[in-house]
């Protein structure tokens, strides 16, 4: 097989990954020297016009992902008037799902990407939440999105990490009357401070299950009403001070707290 050289243009209405890929994976199958330039966020005629024009001087082709009908149209018009080849990465797919499934597609540019981005923001937020559980790094406040507070047993951790998984960052605070509270929370705004609180009654009953699961004694100072009733107060006065939101997450289902949490923010 001899060697090839030329040029390859890459054009979408989106960022255009796609379609490279695809022209990558095919050069990967010759021993050719070919250059790619790509072309992102088609809009007009007038870019295609100019694409078209630079793959006709350097004698090459286009491989595009368009998915609005006039540039579709306008793309084949304009490579029949200047005798370029052109090569539709996602049109035959696209009929494909139209045939089997007898709907129309949304014609939406970049949905890939957006779920894409998507994801991976959501893989950031529970890479950062893990980190910053249950106070491991409290100086990380500034790049978050959320900062919880709450005593011991009021559901921080399952909240941040369902939180996470909506795609926030969520820094974890104990509040322990013994401790200061972190100096940077009260530098942060406080739509991004939620407290979270409890009955006494119903945090005894959490702590207590939580000993016995441990096979720890259920008569500990942890799981005494007054010491809970001091950790509660404690937190009041703290949270009175911030003029951050409060949940009272009593009987609350996690979804329940973070839906209440995601309309606020």
């Amino acid at each position: 097989m001899g060697n090839a050289s030329g040029m390859i243009i890459v054009c979408s209405d989106s960022v255009g990954e796609t379609a490279e890929a695809v022209v990558r994976a095919a050069i990967s199958q010759f021993d050719a020297d070919v250059k790619i330039k790509r072309y992102m966020h088609v809009r007009q005629e007038e870019d295609l016009q100019a694409l078209i024009e630079e793959a006709a001087a350097a004698g090459g082709f286009v491989a595009y992902t368009l998915v609005q009908p006039d540039l579709r149209e306008a793309i084949r018009e304009l490579a029949i008037q200047h005798n370029v080849r052109i090569v539709d990465v996602m049109g035959p797919m696209i009929s494909a799902f139209v045939d089997m499934f007898a709907k129309q597609p949304k014609l939406t540019p970049g949905l890939l990407h957006q779920l894409d981005a998507d994801y991976f923001r959501r893989v950031e937020a529970i890479e950062f939440t893990v980190e910053c559980d249950d106070g491991k790094d409290l100086q990380a406040m500034h790049r978050a999105d959320l900062v919880l507070l709450g005593v011991s047993r009021t559901s921080k951790t399952p909240l941040s990490i369902f939180l996470a998984h909506k795609g926030l960052k969520v820094v974890n605070c104990p509040i322990v009357p013994e401790m200061l509270p972190p100096e940077p929370l009260f530098h942060l705004p406080k739509n991004k401070i939620i407290a979270l609180t409890m009955t006494g009654e119903h945090l005894w009953k959490v702590r207590t299950e939580r000993l016995r699961s441990m096979g720890l004694p259920e008569q500990s100072r942890y799981a005494s009403m007054e010491r809970i009733a001091a950790e509660l107060n404690y937190a009041a006065e703290l949270y009175e001070r911030l003029g951050c939101k409060v949940v009272d997450v009593t009987d609350k289902a996690i979804e329940e707290t973070a839906g209440l949490i995601m309309e606020w923010l």
